[in-house]
């Protein structure tokens, strides 16, 4: 290989080495000869315009001039004469758009070639496509214009002084100093409360092993006030400085709402009383405590007497009212130690603490049972309202909160079962009484669900034709091991837990499909007069329910008769008059049961769509001797022809009752006197024979 050809296969190598040089920086090269205006693409060059090299275009000045975007153009032509008149290098930063359509952003360096001369014969040059560096250039400028502009507290730490490097204007609004002030501080001039160990986890090989910690400290501005901020740390790179960077997301209102949050979980909106929640906390707490500091306390369960009334009568914001001021009477009587809380509805609680005899107890409950005695003016209206206490004893009655609650809670309930307005302590038989209570719900739950209840009749008869005008339904429960259990067993607690509705609407239905069934077999039981609580008649389903029955059955609106007692209907007479004016208008008899022993308002009984006035017991029982229940019976028989009404009296057990009710114009009888309740089979055969009495 001789000398020519070796310095030929080197230029070559050296040329293809330059190539790849040109396209892993995308980096190219050209010239343009300024006389023929001819122009040199390398390789690179054509890559960058996306221009293919065999396509047979003549590459030159107006090449690259034809893919400047618009606005670039004449900057590019006033830099090309200002080099061409320079001796140096010169820069220009442009944007092109590529062969295929792409926005590119390109860095290009040029510098002119002259002649013997000295005149200029070439400018040769380099294109970089750095649309890349541009983007990050670019994003790198808005971040730092964020970073600077944050509402948020920026800072650049040096790691070993503690030293601000770095403060944006978020940090100089909030802490009141310059940013050259800012810049010659510390840590420590705007953190003076960090503890050693917070301090000590700024160092740089606790940091660089957390990927962010998150800490609350507070800051003191110029004027020396303080707040409170939340801090995200992390290391950072800056410059050739070992750092880290601090956002600090002011969180004063943040600490507020906390504590706003936190109040209302463990407070009660209508009263501002501690609520169940806090009350749960500070009983268990202090039942831990025992151990350590052997403090006695009391528990105490207040229950108002009769508030629901208030509530059905008068309305809920008369009810929200006179809770506001139970809660400041209340608390007027305890002492300072004490703890008084609100559980819902009309239920609080008072926890005694550092209570050593049942008489400092007494002294209390007796003070608390005056307080709420006093009237409640709301309105200009007189309200009055008392209040029942079950009292349990820690650790006599039990050594952890949930029986010391559970009994409490027993003797309230005895408290109430005494005649209200009172207190009682808790014993070891109420545990007994409350356990049987529990029993009979179970049981009652499981008899709804099974349909163990059946339907006895109690005929209603006029003493005048001697013939069966209707009777009345009465539940009975069969229990499948303790047999057949009479209502007062158990209608009080099913009213209690509202499961009446539930009781009510099987016998409802049994005793309906009964009728149907008599009357479809020929015979004539009357009307079937059925008890309505008005916690039934409440529901939102009711009617709907009773329809529905009626419909399946094939029951008429003629052969039924609902009785609701005097004292519920005067509870609610608007409400009452406008739900038992549905049922009249579908033809069904309405009927004021135990009449005489509600107070009833003459103006609401006129405007109450009733048929029929049931005589209580408690007025027929001592008939004809008692004088007061000779002038309410005669009296009650007089009102009911003025309003011509039906009248039927109840309990008649004597034929002197029978005789005198005769004789005063009652002559519709119900009562042991004719009949007891009997089975529906027992029914039957009494129907069979058309009985004549």
């Amino acid at each position: 290989m001789n000398e020519l050809t070796l310095q030929i296969q080197k230029y070559k190598a050296r040329e293809e080495s330059f190539k790849q040089l040109e396209a892993i920086s995308k980096l190219g090269s050209w010239e343009l000869d300024l006389r023929t205006k001819k122009s040199i693409w390398s390789d690179e060059s054509y890559n960058i315009y996306e221009i293919d090299k065999n396509s047979g275009i003549n590459v030159g000045l107006d090449t690259f001039l034809s893919h400047l975007v618009k606005e670039d153009v004449p900057r590019a032509i006033s830099i090309l004469d200002t080099v061409i008149q320079d001796n140096g290098v010169h820069s220009f930063e442009c944007s092109i758009i590529d062969g295929k359509q792409n926005l590119k952003h390109l860095l290009l360096n040029a510098k002119v070639i002259y002649d013997e001369d000295n005149l200029p014969l070439k400018l040769i040059g380099t294109t970089q496509d750095i649309t890349e560096y541009s983007k990050l250039k670019k994003e790198s400028s808005k971040f730092a214009q964020i970073m600077d502009n944050s509402l948020s507290e920026i800072y650049i730490v040096d790691f070993y002084t503690l030293k601000y490097l770095y403060v944006n204007s978020g940090a100089v609004k909030a802490l009141g100093y310059s940013k050259e002030e800012l810049l010659n501080m510390r840590i420590l001039d705007i953190n003076p409360y960090l503890s050693k160990m917070e301090i000590k986890k700024l160092k740089r090989e606790y940091i660089e092993n957390q990927e962010l910690i998150l800490t609350r400290t507070q800051h003191q501005r110029k004027d020396g006030s303080i707040y409170h901020v939340q801090s995200y740390i992390h290391s950072i790179d800056y410059g050739e400085t070992e750092a880290f960077m601090i956002l600090d997301t002011d969180i004063d209102d943040i600490i507020q709402l906390e504590a706003k949050i936190k109040y209302q979980a463990t407070h009660d909106d209508l009263t501002s009383l501690p609520n169940r929640n806090y009350f749960n906390d500070r009983i268990s707490n202090l039942v831990k405590s025992f151990n350590k500091n052997k403090i006695n306390f009391a528990l105490l369960f207040i229950d108002l007497d009769q508030f629901k009334k208030i509530n059905d009568s008068l309305g809920h914001l008369i009810g929200d009212e006179v809770l506001k001021e139970v809660a400041i009477r209340l608390q007027e009587s305890i002492r300072e130690v004490d703890i008084l809380a609100r559980l819902g509805g009309d239920e609080f609680t008072i926890i005694l603490k550092d209570i050593n005899s049942s008489e400092e107890i007494s002294k209390i409950c007796t003070k608390i049972i005056k307080s709420i005695k006093q009237p409640i003016i709301i309105n200009e209206q007189k309200l009055y309202i008392s209040s029942s206490i079950g009292i349990s004893l820690y650790p006599k009655d039990a050594d952890n909160d949930r029986d010391l609650i559970k009994f409490a809670d027993v003797a309230m309930y005895k408290a109430k079962d005494a005649g209200r307005d009172n207190f009682k302590f808790f014993n070891i038989k109420m545990s007994e009484l409350a356990l049987m209570n529990a029993v009979l719900e179970s049981d009652l739950r499981v008899a709804i669900s099974e349909e163990q209840f059946i339907v006895h009749y109690q005929p209603q008869y006029n003493a005048v034709t001697t013939t069966i005008i209707g009777m009345e339904a009465l539940v009975r429960w069969e229990h499948p091991v303790d047999g057949l259990v009479p209502p007062v067993k158990f209608i009080p607690k099913a009213e209690e837990n509202s499961l009446i509705i539930q009781i009510d609407r099987i016998v409802m239905r049994k005793s309906m499909k009964q009728f149907t069934k008599w009357y479809k077999d020929g015979y004539k039981p009357g009307v079937l007069a059925l008890n309505l609580a008005m916690k039934q008649l409440n529901e939102d389903d009711f009617i709907i329910f009773l329809l529905k029955t009626m419909k399946e059955l094939e029951f008429q609106p003629n052969w039924l008769e609902l009785e609701v007692t005097e004292g519920e209907v005067m509870a609610n007479p608007e409400k009452s008059i406008e739900k038992l004016n549905k049922l009249s208008a579908m033809g069904i008899e309405i009927a004021i049961d135990d009449f005489g022993t509600g107070y009833s308002s003459l103006a609401y009984l006129k405007r109450l769509p009733i048929n029929k006035l049931k005589i209580d017991q408690a007025f027929v029982k001592n008939l004809p001797t008692d004088e007061d229940d000779v002038a309410i019976a005669k009296a009650v028989i007089a009102l009911a022809k003025s309003l011509k009404l039906k009248i039927i009296a109840e309990g008649v057990e004597e034929k002197e009752q029978k005789d005198f009710l005769v004789q005063n114009g009652c002559v519709d009888i119900q009562g042991y006197y004719y009949f007891k309740p009997i089975p529906a089979n027992e029914i039957e055969d009494l129907l069979k024979k058309e009985v004549r009495i």
